[in-house]
């Protein structure tokens, strides 16, 4: 009997306890992984989405607070801007009101200009939705969830204006880039003709500019907040990238807590292993008396008793890692190819690097050790006539 087999011989005594005690173990490191990898998914998603050439201009106050329409017009002429158009977020929901996705009235003119980085289909479909006043434009996601139809009219029920419009799709978009292709575009004319009854349109919520070169940008985003200081509405101007990063830094107070949640349950598990551990040293000790009535130290039971800790939290974490390895990358390359699966939403950017997987696999190791020493140095420095009084 060498001393490995012993090890394993013992893991394995109650198969039962070890495989549930290995399984919380494993789920407890898959959700870690998943964890700390979800500021890089958010990183990912930024990084798919933005382009080095678009400028978003929107209120200094923040989002919710709108431009006036006429600053629009104002923006013509600064060098080095080749496309303009605009967002005006509607707010409309389809069907039922958890049916909410991001749609925008905007500049059917200069959608191919402004985001040529997308893929409109059919061939025809921005022509298409110059010319017919109440067309959208729908991404492929958003296409495929409700299984509409190029064509077909759907009907979106007003949560900020109190209109109900009906609109025509004429194509659909998908980024070229990989990313999610969630919204629905439609002519802003369209929004303006169904508010004149209530007293009209006359503000936006963003401006996006598009630079000639990457190295305009930074003048650009100058002559925007130059051009509109000391305004009604003063603007704030930044890259589309610097636009994303900091409309997804209001998540990280939310990131933080899922991180300490996902902590908290890798204390758990350690409770729950050590409790295991202490179990299985308490059923041996007739072994332990016996092997130091045959002339065992200490060091070498303590070692086998850490052992078995340690190998059970290696097992599951492996299976933990791995299983978060495989499981995100195949979800990650089902999200690039679309696949038929616009329900991956925001899973599809969840990339687990082996950096990640070796971390979690790391901090299993570290919830086998930290459960087992205790029981094992317990058990390790137990006197054979303590032992034996035990017994008898």
């Amino acid at each position: 009997m060498t001393w490995p087999r012993l090890v394993w011989r013992n893991l394995f005594r109650h198969p039962l306890r070890t495989a549930f005690t290995m399984l919380s173990i494993a789920l407890s490191i898959f959700l870690v992984c998943a964890v700390l990898t979800l500021p890089g998914a958010l990183d990912a998603i930024a990084e798919r989405q933005a382009s080095n050439l678009r400028v978003s201009v929107h209120h200094k106050a923040g989002l919710t607070y709108w431009l006036p329409f006429a600053f629009v017009a104002k923006t013509y002429g600064i060098p080095g801007v080749v496309a303009i158009n605009h967002y005006s977020w509607f707010g409309g929901v389809y069907d039922e009101p958890k049916n909410l996705f991001p749609n925008f009235a905007l500049d059917p003119d200069t959608v191919g200009d402004m985001w040529p980085d997308y893929d409109y289909q059919p061939s025809d479909a921005l022509s298409q939705f110059r010319k017919t006043r109440n067309g959208a434009l729908v991404g492929i996601d958003t296409f495929r969830k409700f299984g509409w139809r190029v064509r077909q009219e759907v009907t979106l029920r007003g949560t900020i204006f109190p209109v109900d419009l009906t609109f025509k799709i004429v194509g659909t978009l998908r980024s070229k880039t990989g990313g999610s292709s969630m919204v629905f575009w439609f002519n802003r004319k369209y929004l303006e003709e169904a508010m004149e009854p209530r007293g009209g349109l006359r503000a936006v919520g963003m401006i996006w500019l598009r630079a000639a070169r990457p190295e305009d940008v930074d003048g650009i985003i100058h002559a925007v907040d130059d051009l509109f200081r000391n305004s009604e509405a003063e603007t704030a101007a930044e890259t589309e990238k610097a636009f994303f990063a900091s409309f997804f830094s209001s998540f990280q107070g939310m990131i933080r807590v899922i991180l300490a949640v996902g902590f908290l349950v890798v204390g758990a598990v350690v409770l729950i292993a050590a409790n295991t551990s202490a179990m299985g040293i308490r059923e041996r000790i007739p072994e332990i008396a016996m092997l130091k009535s045959l002339g065992f130290r200490r060091r070498p039971i303590l070692a086998a008793l850490l052992a078995e800790s340690v190998a059970q939290a290696a097992i599951g974490g492996l299976l933990g890692a791995g299983g978060a390895f495989v499981i995100f990358q195949a979800l990650a390359a089902a999200g690039k190819t679309g696949g038929g699966m616009p329900f991956l939403g925001p899973l599809a950017s969840f990339h687990i690097s082996p950096a990640v997987a070796a971390q979690g696999v790391g901090i299993a190791l570290l919830v086998g050790f930290g459960a087992g020493a205790v029981p094992a140095w317990n058990g390790a420095r137990l006197r054979v006539t303590e032992a034996l009084r035990r017994l008898f």
